[in-house]
């Protein structure tokens, strides 16, 4: 716990204020608790048992005035604990989230989509109940634990040391169980983020499980993984629930020695009636904020969990290290200078050397697996090269940084994304300022524009989750405008016109001839008509350019592109 706190102290300490107004509100509840057990000594001795006549009036408006303060504190302390609470953990959404997304594409890759999600929404969560219901509850029981203790020992020092020798009795036992709870809820938010993987793989697949009828074996599927965290959440349950009854036990073994030995004291004149009430009170009221502390401090295994996991994406390093160039001018040339990229002993490229110069239109081909996406994806250093090195314009691209490099860069893939906005926003995507005309004539290049007038709203309709108020060539075409509208000197298509039929590819492909004549264009296709006009083709095989040349040379001179070239057919 002691270094999850040092984690969280540097955002906690940016509220300084408000926590003196925490420890202000503490402060008066702590005041308040005291003064209940104190009231108690003139209660009984000077009001029922001398019967002085006025305390029948002071006692009852000391009464008021004492809780009238304590809830005065508990107002103030509540408020301002839960508004620290709630900013840190909506700050601490957004560090997780931008964290997560600026990390490398091979962490996003081998990480699944529903455990990311788990740690933004469940993790946090369980943080937020910590830092504003927890955290001010255990630091105002701890406050006037000390404070009623100093005022017991204060009142009789021999019997409040019959009554705290059960304290160090509770400690032990306590952190044997929280360690128990820790391993539990470290596994709890495990199996919660297999979940919300199973219940994102559902939603994210509904209609190839419509289509197979398969809604059952889904169901089965979840109710498998959903039963076993039921299982892991009830041990953390029944070793929780020791916690309560093993504290009360304690504290009333303690309570009865208090009776007895004070009992005696009275019986000894040693204390009057209205003092032993005085110290009993006390003794029940440090007994309950303890036993509240001991219910947290269980609880607080829960989000010390979920803190480390937490922690544990913020402290995960970048394995792509960004350049300190910018990168100002238009890509003129790219080059591949003996390049290799291993992963898991298996090469994934190998010992690629090619050079490409503005206006070329270079095309990929090859079996599935041969390395043409990973050829793509180094342009945008979704990975580094285990060996050699890539050339923008004559630098070495680990030089630039990312940001200026993607702004030359346009990608097209055969995932389609669309986002929940307008028409128009998503073919402007990332620009806080729309240019209407240029979303106009990205959209005609893209032989969208059509189809696009006669929606509702035209260019302002808002597309519905995923597009799905679109077609599937309505949304790529969407994808292939939003990357004319980023005016890019490098575009990147991998299987951009999948979803296209081959009118429509033509029209696109006549409009864009014009377009892309300065710009270096690289294409991923599985049709002979995508690439049969490419300067250059490339085929790819087991990570290697096992042959290059135009459609008409590699007909000629290479086995493997006929054979590609007769099923592209």
């Amino acid at each position: 716990m002691k270094e999850i706190i040092k984690r969280f102290w540097p955002y906690i300490k940016e509220y300084k204020l408000y926590y003196m107004l925490v420890i202000f509100g503490g402060l008066l509840i702590v005041i308040s608790t005291a003064g209940t057990a104190q009231i108690m000594k003139p209660m009984m001795d000077e009001m029922f048992i001398q019967k002085k006549e006025e305390m029948l009036y002071l006692i009852p408006f000391g009464l008021i005035a004492i809780y009238l303060t304590k809830a005065v504190g508990k107002y103030i302390q509540t408020v301002f604990m839960e508004y620290i609470g709630q900013s840190i953990v909506t700050r601490f959404r957004e560090i997780l989230l931008h964290k997560m997304i600026t990390l490398d594409m091979a962490f996003l890759y081998t990480n699944r989509s529903g455990e990311l999600i788990s740690r933004i929404t469940n993790d946090i969560g369980r943080i937020q109940y910590f830092v504003s219901n927890m955290l001010p509850d255990m630091f105002r029981d701890i406050i006037t634990v000390i404070t009623l203790i100093g005022y017991i020992i204060y009142l009789n020092p021999l019997l409040s040391f019959y009554t705290l020798i059960v304290v160090p009795l509770v400690i032990y036992p306590l952190m044997m169980i929280a360690k128990k709870l820790k391993k539990y809820s470290h596994r709890s938010q495990s199996k919660n983020a297999d979940l919300v993987s199973r219940l994102t793989e559902v939603f994210n697949n509904s209609e190839i499980i419509k289509a197979n009828n398969t809604e059952k074996f889904e169901i089965e599927r979840y109710s498998v993984e959903n039963w076993k965290f039921f299982k892991i959440n009830m041990k953390a349950i029944y070793v929780g629930a020791l916690v309560s009854p093993m504290l009360e036990t304690i504290a009333v073994s303690g309570l009865a020695i208090v009776v007895y030995i004070g009992g005696r004291e009275v019986f000894d004149g040693k204390m009057t009636v209205g003092e032993f009430t005085a110290f009993l009170t006390a003794v029940g009221l440090v007994f309950e904020p303890i036993r509240k502390i001991g219910g947290v401090y269980s609880k607080i295994q829960d989000a010390i969990a979920a803190s480390e996991r937490v922690f544990e994406i913020i402290d995960t390093k970048n394995k792509i290290i960004d350049g300190d160039k910018e990168l100002k001018e238009d890509i003129k040339t790219i080059e591949y200078k003996d390049i290799t990229l291993k992963y898991e002993n298996t090469n994934l490229l190998d010992g690629i050397n090619l050079k490409i110069s503005s206006s070329q239109n270079i095309a990929l081909v090859g079996d599935s697996g041969g390395g043409k996406s990973t050829f793509m994806n180094m342009l945008l250093r979704f990975y580094d090269p285990s060996s050699g090195e890539i050339l923008i314009n004559g630098t070495n691209i680990k030089e630039f940084t990312q940001k200026s490099l993607k702004h030359h860069i346009a990608l097209v893939t055969q995932r389609i994304y669309i986002f929940q906005d307008t028409l128009a926003a998503n073919v402007a995507y990332g620009e806080d300022v729309i240019d209407e005309a240029k979303v106009i004539e990205a959209l005609k290049l893209a032989d969208a524009y059509d189809f696009v007038q006669n929606l509702d709203d035209g260019i302002h309709t808002m597309m519905d989750e995923a597009g799905a108020n679109l077609s599937g060539g309505q949304r790529q075409r969407i994808a292939i405008a939003r990357a004319i509208y980023k005016h890019a000197s490098l575009l990147l298509f991998d299987e951009a016109t999948s979803a296209l039929d081959n009118e429509t590819e033509k029209r696109i492909q006549h409009a864009l001839q014009e377009y892309t004549k300065d710009k270096i264009t690289i294409t991923i296709a599985h049709r002979l008509s995508t690439i049969e006009h490419a300067d250059k083709i490339l085929v790819l095989q087991k990570g290697k350019i096992v042959a290059s040349g135009t459609h008409t040379e590699l007909l000629e001179s290479s086995d493997v592109y006929k054979k590609l070239a007769g099923h592209f057919k």
